[in-house]
Order: C-alpha cells, then sequence, then structure tokens
C-alpha cells in the first residue's frame, strides 16, 4: 500500500486551481487573464485553473491560452427548470468550461447545500465532461473534539454515492478545514499532509489502491505564496485550492512555479 501510495505520488500531475469567489469585474478579470495565460508552465507538467464568477468565465476561456484553464464556482443538478440565479452543468461546458467546484465551505454554511446535493452535482459535472473539485472540511468545533476523520468519511461517503471508480479516479478533491478558509490560519503542512492521507486512505478502501493512487488533492485554506512550497512538498498533497493569495497575477504564477518546482524537487 505505502509503495503503491509512493509510486501514485510521483505520477500524479500537481494542480493550482484559484477561486476568486465574488470578486473581478471583466476589465479586471480580462486584464488578469492576459497576464498569465502566456507565462503558465506546460499543461502537461502542471494544471493552472482559474475558478470565477459566472459573468467572465466565457471571455476568460476565449483567451485562457494552451495551458490554462476556466472553471465556474458552482452549477445546479438539473439540466434546465424554474431555478432562478442557477447554472446548468451543460451551459457550462457549451462555453467550454473545463472544471466546476462542487461542495466549497461557503455554498454548505451560506446557501445550505446538502450531501444529496453536491452529489446530484458530481453526477451531472461527469455527465458533462466537466472536472469536478469536490471540498470537504471540518468546523474548528469538529477538530477541537477530534471529529475530523468522522466528519470527512462522512462527506465522502454520501457525497460520492453511486460514482464509479472512473469517475471518482478522475475527480479532484480539496481538504479545505472550516476554519482555515479566509482567515489567515492555515493547517501546518503536517496536520494537512495527515487528512490528506485519511482521504487517500478512505478512497483506497473504497475504491481500490489504484484509485487512491490517481486521484489528486489539494489543500485549501489561506493558502499564499509564503506557505505553498511547504504544504506541496508533502507526499498526499498535490496542489492547492487558493482564494485570496489567487487575485494577484503575479501571485498566481509564482505558486504555480512553486508548486511545481517543489514537486520535481
Amino acid at each position: 500500500m505505502l509503495l503503491l501510495l509512493r509510486l501514485g505520488e510521483l505520477m500524479r500531475k500537481p494542480i493550482i486551481a484559484g477561486n476568486w469567489k465574488m470578486f473581478k469585474t471583466r476589465d479586471e478579470a480580462l486584464q488578469f487573464v492576459y497576464a498569465v495565460a502566456n507565462k503558465v508552465p506546460a499543461i502537461e507538467k502542471i494544471d493552472s485553473v482559474i475558478c470565477a464568477q459566472f459573468t467572465v468565465l466565457r471571455c476568460l476561456v476565449k483567451r485562457q491560452g494552451p495551458n490554462l484553464r476556466v472553471g465556474a464556482q458552482n452549477m445546479h443538478f438539473a439540466d434546465e427548470g424554474a431555478f432562478t440565479g442557477e447554472v446548468s452543468a451543460s451551459m457550462l461546458k457549451s462555453i467550454d468550461v473545463s472544471y466546476v467546484i462542487i461542495g466549497h465551505s461557503e455554498r454548505r454554511a451560506m446557501f445550505n447545500e446538502t450531501d444529496e446535493a453536491i452529489n446530484k452535482k458530481l453526477h451531472k459535472a461527469f455527465e458533462n465532461d466537466l472536472v469536478p473539485i469536490l471540498c470537504v472540511g471540518e468546523s474548528l468545533a469538529d477538530r477541537e473534539a477530534g471529529r475530523t476523520e468522522e466528519v470527512i468519511k462522512r462527506q465522502l461517503e454520501l457525497d460520492l454515492a453511486g460514482l464509479s471508480a472512473e469517475d471518482v479516479k478522475n475527480l479532484v478533491i480539496a481538504y479545505e478545514p472550516i476554519w482555515a478558509i479566509g482567515t489567515g490560519r492555515t493547517a501546518t503542512s503536517e496536520v494537512a499532509n495527515e487528512t490528506c492521507g485519511f482521504i487517500r486512505r478512505y478512497i483506497a478502501e473504497a475504491y481500490g489502491d489504484d484509485i487512491a493512487d490517481s486521484i489528486r488533492i489539494q489543500y485549501g485554506g489561506s493558502v499564499n505564496v509564503k506557505n505553498i512550497g511547504e504544504l506541496m512538498s508533502m507526499p498526499h498533497i498535490d496542489g492547492a485550492l487558493i482564494g485570496g493569495a489567487s487575485l494577484k497575477s503575479e501571485d498566481f504564477l509564482q505558486m504555480i512555479n512553486i508548486a511545481l518546482t517543489t514537486k520535481n524537487a
């Protein structure tokens, strides 16, 4: 098992995704993409992704170039219908979006997203050839009470229900402790790696070693230029889901290059 994980670690391509949340007008988004599209490393070496708000997705896709990819921050699980303010997976696919964040803690907490809804979204994303970035994580109260693994296992069981092993293999999981998101607090690299390792072990038990060795697991939670190198040095951390620190083009590029250098070291 450990040997398999080590071999899998060497083969997994890093993935750095910026989550812009509710920031950037169209002009600001264009300024950003013009600054980074031709500077991100080759997509064969690392996946560089910007997850933006719906209003700028198409303009980013049109200018992403060969090595940058664009993702949405959310989607509905229905194909169409009377769901005011929502966007479907097929709508995202029709404008060539590649990724979609599903189950972010802010969606769970502020918009009452349930694991049942998240599971439906994952199924619909795969039906439309979108790569989901599934977010899981515990609250500070859960962490302090020693319930981290219990909470994350329950989320994974419910969120992944009914997905095929091939779907899970192509999924990206982002471990984002809720207590570290937007707070400036970051889990130590050892704590983050330990929890990402637990996620990988769960995947191994549920879907087999091959899937566990292949699936990419990100860490998210106040990641920045200063700490990304240490986080990426951990064997179970394959990338980062980055919030506020991804809003500046120069920082985004620097973090991608640090991640790539660290994993190739």
